[in-house]
């Protein structure tokens, strides 16, 4: 069962939340933080990429650059940008996209629910990428971003957090670039903390949707802490760590998409004519057509777009793996035909997010730059969750999770 606390977030004053608060830490790369940070000595990026703070090129893993975080985030509190609750508090974080809003409760999260599986992963890690990560709760002794967590949806919690959002929120505001809005609302009735409490302990499993490698180096950081004291008694804030979890229900999962530099030695039309194999292929024309459901993709190549479904046999509907787009394309398009076998390294292919749109995608192949574009339908909460409760691993870029949570609304300490 899934057990949760309250905790004092340590968060920007209400006119400064704007000023402070952005983007997630792997959204963007260094010059891009660069350039959104400039003139702003208040933005989170001087903590969580303060390699920014240095010569252009420095590289992220400097010591001197983890240290920098600590001496930023130092600073940021004696200036008053970011100040601690006096009590310990859930909240709620709203977020609004395109007229559609979902809402997330703020806790402290368990870290023996990740260690023994109750907070269950459907992404592979990176050791170098775990490790960044680790050093970087290390050395700010606090989780500076929170990750993302679904569970599965509860009327009761859904009626709590309705009377909370009644109320008057903490932050209210609509952030750049994405034009995404960002509402979020402190619970203090020591009750109501209480009671969310309770319905936590009663939910079997929770399920990470985004930041598998933030969980991971929180988790291990907290089980560090406990081996390093000798007078460890289990109720130590770094038994726990930041994350938002919103009920499955409510989430918007998008596309993941393809694009692949070269055929593999053929013309479109040797490559079509493979493709007709294990698809129905039908040519749609110059007008972006958008995969309609699960099995069918989009291909763009040579100027035209095309439907590809998938023939009946070509997958198994009881593998959870197997019956996922990204597996059916991987197998019978990039692997089969375009000898492209291990995605995450390989450098003819990579990968577009939706949220760019397909445009993005015949922008890049009418660049040049690429030969051809695959747009996949997007997986479902529940596929995740199936394949997560059957302790298997999605394969690499299935899922886009949008809106993106922001960073700097607040953090949580490990003391």
């Amino acid at each position: 069962m899934a057990t949760i606390k309250p905790f004092k977030g340590i968060r920007p004053p209400k006119a400064l939340v704007e000023q402070v608060s952005s983007r997630p830490y792997d959204v963007l790369n260094s010059e891009e933080a660069r350039t959104e940070a400039a003139g702003n000595p208040m933005s989170l990026y001087h903590i969580i990429k303060p390699e920014i703070d240095f010569a252009p090129g420095t590289d992220e893993h400097d010591e001197r650059v983890y240290n920098k975080a600590r001496a930023n985030f130092d600073m940021f509190r004696r200036n008053g940008w970011l100040v601690q609750d006096e009590e310990e508090k859930y909240y709620v974080y709203a977020q609004t996209m395109e007229g559609r809003t979902q809402y997330g409760l703020v806790v402290a999260a368990y870290v023996d629910d990740y260690m023994e599986g109750r907070i269950k992963k459907h992404e592979l890690t990176r050791k170098d990428k775990e490790e960044d990560r680790m050093k970087h709760v290390r050395v700010n002794n606090a989780n500076m971003e929170p990750v993302f967590f679904a569970y599965p949806h509860r009327d009761d919690l859904d009626a709590i957090v309705s009377e909370i959002v009644k109320g008057e929120p903490e932050y209210d505001f609509t952030a750049a670039p994405e034009g995404f809005r960002h509402t979020f609302w402190l619970i203090n009735d020591k009750a109501v903390i209480k009671r969310i409490t309770e319905i936590f302990a009663q939910i079997p499993s929770m399920y990470i949707a985004d930041g598998h490698h933030r969980s991971a180096a929180a988790a291990l950081v907290g089980n560090e802490c406990r081996q390093q004291n000798p007078n460890h008694k289990g109720d130590e804030e770094y038994n726990y760590f930041l994350a938002v979890c919103f009920p499955d229900n409510q989430l918007n999962i998008i596309d993941y998409n393809r694009v692949v530099k070269d055929l593999n030695g053929m013309s479109d039309e040797q490559f079509l004519k493979r493709l007709e194999e294990d698809f129905t292929v039908e040519k749609k024309g110059r007008e972006i057509y958008k995969p309609q459901a699960l099995h069918n993709f989009s291909l763009y190549l040579g100027g035209e777009w095309y439907s590809l479904t998938a023939k009946p046999g070509r997958y198994n509907d009881s593998d959870p793996i197997g019956v996922l787009d990204v597996t059916i394309s991987s197998n019978l398009i990039l692997d089969k035909i375009l000898d492209l076998r291990d995605l995450r390294t390989n450098k003819r292919i990579d990968f577009v997010g939706g949220i760019r749109g397909l445009g993005e995608l015949k922008r890049r192949v009418d660049s040049g730059e690429m030969r051809m574009a695959l747009a996949l339908y997007p997986v479902t909460m529940q596929q995740i969750i199936d394949i997560a409760d059957s302790g298997n691993i999605m394969p690499p870029k299935t899922t886009w999770f949008e809106p993106k949570l922001r960073s700097g609304l607040v953090i949580h300490e490990l003391i």
